[in-house]
């Protein structure tokens, strides 16, 4: 089959108007693309997990842009040049990836087009559809100067891959800066984030490399472990009970749910529940010394319960109960859906959760911006995802906490597992421990 790339999703317009029930492409034009790779690469089931993905970040039209952009052409290089499915991918192939972002092949690159596809006025093209993929259209798109327009009219030859000459003297110039890298390296890790928490990938191939492999030469921060500094979880709190304020039709659930994942180190399915298991405010339960638990059907569907702490109940648990007219306190056996549509249906999706939680973190990104915050206290905020919030409170709450505690409340199956990944030196400690130490004169 052909290696040339071509587009695979929809402008932001006609994305969010699909019928995602529809397990298939819905441009016969792609359908039939993806249908011409072999079976081992998967190529159907990439299509689909990219689109959903995409469809839980689709609420912001400039958010879905910049993913389309890069996981459309994640996708593109699995199943061309790298002839894998996604799950399959490991940590040499993210660096892999990586390096071809640096250098991508004249063929992968082009002029920045009007049209992902257009509209054939012949009755029957090529793919036996109206619509067609533009010819011009490239992964990676080189944005020309005045002086240079006429660079990049042709494209290079598909079946040998030479570029004309104008082509080339303009992909020469084609060069990722730092940010577009880091860029490309934050969304990535962010997908596969999304899908180790839908169940999709066992591991992060992005979040197993270092960042210095970004820009060679460049310092680079190590990678992060997925937690909010204080200062970030601060702005991310207060944006959202400001939006709660301002809007509280849309927003009193939008920092239910933020504060719920964070008091209780819970899972998105934690609060969205699972085939078997729909989470009700009965699940909240008080013992008969008066302490508060969340019932939880967790990974595995092992059945567990958390320990709630006393301000969330008070402060954010009466809240959303009073908003939504409920008592303040839930009842014994009460089976209220913990979480409702705006519209007062039953239940919400991890897709919805997420869209939600992602737009307090682009809104306190925003904030953190406005007040001229340094660009290394918002930069791994930017990074972000719903799993972020159990990993912060767990950290924040480790050296408060026993270990075995915060095992039991982590629901982790091994002691070990949290105290390798909470009970260790944290950097904001590490760096104030030194500060003092002068070079001389140590008594």
């Amino acid at each position: 089959m052909s290696t040339q790339p071509m587009p695979l999703f929809e402008s932001y317009e006609i994305f969010i108007d699909l019928d995602f029930s529809l397990r298939t492409p819905g441009m016969a034009c792609v359908r039939e693309y993806i249908e011409k790779f072999p079976a081992s690469v998967d190529a159907i089931k990439g299509y689909l997990t990219a689109r959903d993905f995409l469809r839980a970040f689709s609420d912001n039209s400039l958010t879905f842009t910049s993913y389309r952009t890069h996981v459309e052409r994640l996708l593109l290089w699995a199943l061309i040049i790298k002839q894998k499915p996604f799950d399959q991918l490991k940590r040499q192939d993210a660096e892999d990836y990586l390096e071809f972002c640096r250098n991508p092949p004249a063929d992968w690159i082009g002029p920045v087009v009007r049209g992902r596809f257009v509209t054939s006025d012949q009755t029957e093209s090529a793919w036996g559809d109206p619509v067609m993929p533009n010819e011009k259209w490239r992964p990676f798109s080189l944005k020309q100067s005045k002086d240079s327009s006429n660079d990049l009219k042709s494209a290079p030859d598909a079946t040998s891959g030479a570029a004309e000459p104008g082509l080339a003297s303009s992909v020469t110039r084609y060069k990722p800066s730092p940010s577009t890298l880091n860029q490309i390296y934050t969304i990535c890790s962010r997908f596969f984030e999304y899908m180790i928490e839908d169940g999709t990938a066992a591991a992060n191939p992005f979040r197993m490399i270092k960042k210095r492999t970004l820009n060679r030469g460049t310092p680079q921060e190590e990678g992060s472990n997925r937690a909010l500094t204080p200062l970030q979880w601060d702005y991310v709190l207060e944006t959202a009970e400001r939006l709660a304020q301002d809007e509280p039709e849309r927003h009193e659930r939008t920092l239910f749910i933020v504060a719920t994942l964070f008091a209780m180190y819970l899972r998105v399915s934690d609060i969205v529940g699972r085939p078997n298991w729909h989470p009700v405010m009965g699940d909240f339960r008080q013992d008969p010394e008066g302490n508060w638990w969340y019932h939880v059907i967790g990974k595995g569907n092992k059945a567990g319960k958390v320990a709630v702490r006393d301000e969330y109940v008070s402060k954010y648990l009466k809240r959303y109960r009073r908003f939504v007219g409920l008592s303040p306190l839930p009842e014994w056996n009460e089976q209220t859906p913990l979480l409702m549509t705006l519209r007062g249906r039953s239940g919400l999706s991890g897709r919805q959760v997420r869209a939600l939680l992602q737009s307090v973190f682009d809104n306190a990104v925003a904030r953190m911006r406005d007040e001229e915050r340094e660009e290394h206290e918002m930069n791994s905020l930017r990074a972000a995802s719903a799993h972020w919030l159990r990993h912060t409170s767990a950290t924040f709450d480790a050296p408060l906490r026993s270990p075995k505690d915060l095992q039991m409340d982590l629901r982790h199956s091994s002691l070990s597992t949290t105290q390798n990944v909470y009970y260790h030196s944290h950097d904001q400690e590490r760096s104030l421990s030194v500060r003092g130490v002068g070079m001389r004169d140590r008594g």
